[in-house]
């Protein structure tokens, strides 16, 4: 880890964009592994939802972010995705474009001092605009979603494959696979 040479703080940059981009590889490699079955599938107790709604929600909450807070200091905003056609590949390459975004969103905010600059369009005041903050909530945002994904393959009886459930938390490995 490399430190501020007039502070002697180590540098966190590298690890906070490192944790995002495990936690972006994590939730694209579930999407890209559920089954198509599952992916149609119609989530318990809520009817008008699928497996599908709820992974291109994770794009187009990330795009809403993005065009919110990153797009007025000109970070690209990805397009969105339709809930109800959206295919399991196409989803994959929006997650991976989306990623970036976040990523560069993240970035904004560490070259401008821990922070990222507000902006007219960020009106809702719930989300602390630190980086650490902003990752905090991505990540938990993620998990949730991915955590729904699995419940609700298990109240359906279907199995997701054995890769995409360890996937979920053989994070060392995506991160060597990264490197």
């Amino acid at each position: 880890m490399t430190r501020s040479p007039k502070t002697g703080v180590p540098d966190l940059r590298p690890t906070l964009l490192s944790a995002w981009r495990t936690t972006d590889r994590v939730t694209t490699d579930l999407v890209r592994q559920v089954p198509l079955a599952l992916w149609r599938a119609r989530v318990p107790g809520e009817p008008q939802r699928t497996v599908r709604a709820i992974a291109a929600h994770l794009h187009n909450a990330r795009r809403g972010w993005i065009r919110t807070l990153g797009a007025p200091h000109g970070v690209a905003v990805p397009d969105r995705v339709d809930p109800h056609r959206v295919s399991r590949r196409e989803l994959t390459a929006a997650l991976r474009t989306s990623g970036r975004g976040i990523a560069a969103l993240l970035e904004l905010g560490l070259v401008a001092g821990g922070a990222v600059p507000p902006t007219r369009a960020y009106v809702w005041r719930n989300l602390p605009l630190d980086v650490g903050h902003i990752l905090a909530y991505f990540v938990a945002h993620e998990a949730h979603h991915r955590g729904q994904i699995v419940l609700i393959a298990r109240q359906l009886g279907q199995r997701l494959p054995r890769a995409a459930v360890d996937g979920l938390w053989q994070w060392s490995r995506i991160v060597k696979r990264r490197a």
